[in-house]
């Protein structure tokens, strides 16, 4: 933060670190572990106040979590180019049912979910993540991974739909083995 002046640090302060948690949170859920997310996390905060003075108002969160998601991505390419390649195939699992929240709810297994939600391809995670945990808008999304809001509303729902054919298979393989 040597970068900036007094006033600038001050409103970066007020404006950006309040959205700390939300930032770690983006990067863990991208990444999937705790130490890549801490180190991206700080990175992301750091360009942050690093290009501050070209923040001019506006959402200071969706503006970081465009900045965490941009620098979670440019790390798994370096790091690990094979999971940015794996895509979901809507052919296979295509379904029409509850939703993923409710088979977690119903199950009340937060830990059943949390794998299943590492399962999906880094994309579905994150506009799963910013919609339902961060409790973003579409606009806000759109904003932050630069896509249209139609994108993100369908892939809102491409990701639900294969959340929600993980928990139903392993529901029903944890069903088989109890019998």
């Amino acid at each position: 933060m040597n970068d900036l002046d007094a006033e600038d640090r001050l409103r970066f302060e007020q404006l950006v670190l309040p959205h700390a948690d939300a930032a770690f949170n983006l990067a863990r859920w991208l990444l999937r572990k705790r130490e890549d997310a801490e180190e991206v996390a700080q990175e992301a905060l750091l360009r942050a106040c690093r290009f501050f003075r070209g923040f001019h108002g506006g959402d200071a969160r969706a503006w970081l979590l465009q900045i965490v998601r941009n620098t979670c991505y440019t790390w798994l390419e370096k790091n690990r180019p094979m999971e940015l390649s794996v895509e979901f195939d809507e052919e296979l699992h295509l379904q029409t049912c509850p939703t993923p929240e409710t088979i977690a709810i119903a199950g009340d297994d937060r830990e059943r979910l949390s794998r299943a939600l590492e399962t999906l391809p880094p994309r579905f995670r994150e506009i799963l993540v910013l919609r339902e945990l961060e409790g973003c808008s579409y606009k806000e999304i759109a904003a932050i991974t630069s896509i249209p809001i139609g994108t993100v509303m369908s892939s809102l729902s491409r990701a639900r739909r294969q959340l929600y054919s993980v928990l139903t298979n392993s529901y029903h393989k944890e069903a088989v083995r109890e019998v």
